[in-house]
């Protein structure tokens, strides 16, 4: 391979990257508008159990069947045709793909709005009748939104695999939008509140997941060229991707079960456990998403074409982009450890969320950092086995991470639980706990898995223990400048409402900002530097 070919292939797979992070990021943006909503009008009680719990049980379908599963199984397959040109075994590939897609997702939600209510009361023993009506009035509009977005991650591996990045990444923030603007105009316009303001919540998913992946349809026009939507019968690549698809399918299915049996773990301990697992997952897996998940989505198209490449290519492309990785995710954890509880407070301390609530949700929060840069990480990790059409590996270390994380989580959580802050207990710890050992262990089996498979002794990783004395001077900043922060901003002069999140801006910014210098300083990941010198000249020209 050229060092030109190279060198193109690691730009493309950099701005693909970073298209894919801010795409995630405006996601993340509005689902923080979203969760501080969901705070405002149900805190982090009974109703807001319900929320998480009615939108996680059909998450399971859309996590199965959607971006994940098919980035792993149909991307590879899809980008390998574009890259030899062949438009024509490709246009019908990905219409067999939607074909089978349609028939499955369909007949999930059916039977999911069918079943799931019916067998509830047998789930959830410690909730009382009420409160699993709401759920199944709830999930009976929810599982159609999880098929319309099984077709939208059908369009989202269309756009990544023709190296469009930012809209398929983006486009959740219409999903967001419309729930937020449901709640917000019945509460406030028409003073809709309690259990009827879910229904509505429920009502603007369901539009939102419509308008999610109506955005993306006029931009994968242009690549269906030769587009035949079929069963896959005869269609080339479909057997192969079937083939991919299953060990994925069953790996992310015993994974989201997990996810699902956690929160029905937290649904037997005191009411508002579920909440807070919820609000804690939601700044958890914001550096995941934005970091992990975009520069694994990136890589995975480039690594799809470049598979057949010398086995050093590989190793080099996965180690710059755990590096990549780590630059963001280790300053996160950190952040979340030191300073979880004001940034807690600043996104969500206002209406139904109260001050004694931020405690164990940040105790949540710091026992998920814990994992937090093993999860990141195992995220590049799974899409270079992905890219190189193994998808058994991740599959079996999944198992191993789901057995362990349920193990030590159910464990942990009733001892933790007989501790309180105000209505909420500490029982939901003990879960976060468990998925972060299990997270370490995951990333252990598959970095141990892929040098072996890969013939290498190492990844090449700069600059981790400066990344760590960076994030340590940056965290003595912040504290520096929280106090007198608190004291100019807890006034009369400022709205009180305006106080916390201005506390919390300015905390995270000190920080961020120190580890960012300091990083450039040394010379180690992105350089904040020449992104100013970019701006001005662009600003100049």
């Amino acid at each position: 391979m050229k060092k030109t070919e190279v060198k193109n292939s690691n730009n493309r797979s950099l701005n693909g990257a970073t298209m894919v992070g801010i795409g995630i990021a405006c996601s993340r943006a509005s689902g923080f508008v979203r969760d501080l909503i969901i705070a405002y009008f149900f805190g982090a009680g009974g109703l807001a159990d319900v929320w998480r719990m009615s939108l996680k049980i059909p998450n399971v379908i859309q996590n199965l069947l959607g971006e994940g599963t098919l980035s792993a199984s149909v991307i590879p397959i899809y980008s390998e045709l574009i890259e030899k040109k062949e438009d024509k075994s490709a246009g019908g590939f990905i219409g067999a793909v939607l074909g089978i897609l349609l028939v499955v997702a369909i007949c999930a939600a059916l039977a999911g709005m069918v079943v799931v209510p019916v067998i509830l009361p047998s789930i959830l023993v410690a909730w009382e009748p009420e409160k699993i009506s709401l759920v199944s009035s709830l999930i009976r509009i929810l599982f159609p939104m999880t098929a319309v977005l099984v077709v939208s991650a059908w369009a989202l591996a269309i756009l990544n695999s023709n190296r469009q990045f930012f809209l398929p990444y983006c486009a959740p923030v219409a999903w967001n939008g419309a729930i937020i603007c449901s709640v917000t105009i019945m509460a406030w316009a028409h003073g809709v509140s309690g259990e009827q303001l879910l229904i509505y919540a429920a009502w603007g998913a369901l539009g939102g997941a419509i308008l999610q992946l109506a955005i993306q349809i006029p931009s994968i026009i242009k690549y269906l060229d030769y587009f035949r939507i079929s069963l896959g019968k005869g269609v080339l690549g479909i057997q192969e991707a079937v083939s991919n698809f299953l060990p994925v399918a069953v790996a992310r299915g015993v994974v989201n079960i997990s996810a699902l049996l956690e929160i029905m773990l937290a649904a037997l301990l005191v009411e508002g456990a579920v909440a807070a697992l919820g609000y804690a997952q939601t700044l958890y897996l914001l550096p995941i998403s934005i970091f992990g998940l975009s520069i694994a989505a990136a890589e995975l198209p480039e690594l799809s074409r470049r598979r057949l490449d010398p086995q050093i290519v590989i190793a080099d492309k996965l180690g710059k982009s755990l590096q990549a990785v780590l630059f963001w995710v280790i300053p996160s954890a950190i952040a979340f450890v030191c300073f979880g509880d004001v940034i807690i407070s600043g996104i969500y301390q206002r209406g139904e969320f109260r001050a004694t609530d931020v405690p164990v949700i940040y105790a949540v929060l710091v026992a998920y950092s814990v994992g937090l840069v093993a999860s990141a990480a195992s995220r590049v990790l799974s899409a270079g086995f992905y890219s190189l059409r193994d998808t058994k590996t991740p599959a079996r270390v999944a198992y191993i991470r789901v057995v362990l994380a349920l193990t030590v989580g159910s464990l942990l959580m009733f001892p933790l639980d007989t501790f309180q802050s105000g209505d909420l207990h500490y029982g939901p710890v003990g879960l976060a706990l468990g998925t972060s050992l299990a997270a370490w262990i995951e990333y252990w089996i598959l970095k141990k898995s892929f040098k072996a498979h890969l013939l290498i002794d190492r990844f090449r990783l700069e600059g981790v223990g400066l990344m760590v004395v960076g994030c340590s001077v940056a965290t003595v900043g912040a504290y520096f400048i929280q106090g007198p922060i608190e004291m100019a901003l807890r006034n009369p002069w400022v709205p009180s409402f305006l106080q916390q999140p201005l506390i919390t801006l300015s905390v995270v910014i000190t920080y961020g900002m120190t580890y960012l210098v300091i990083m450039d300083r040394f010379g180690i990941g992105w350089s904040i530097s020449k992104w100013f010198y970019r701006i001005n000249e662009m600003s100049s020209s």
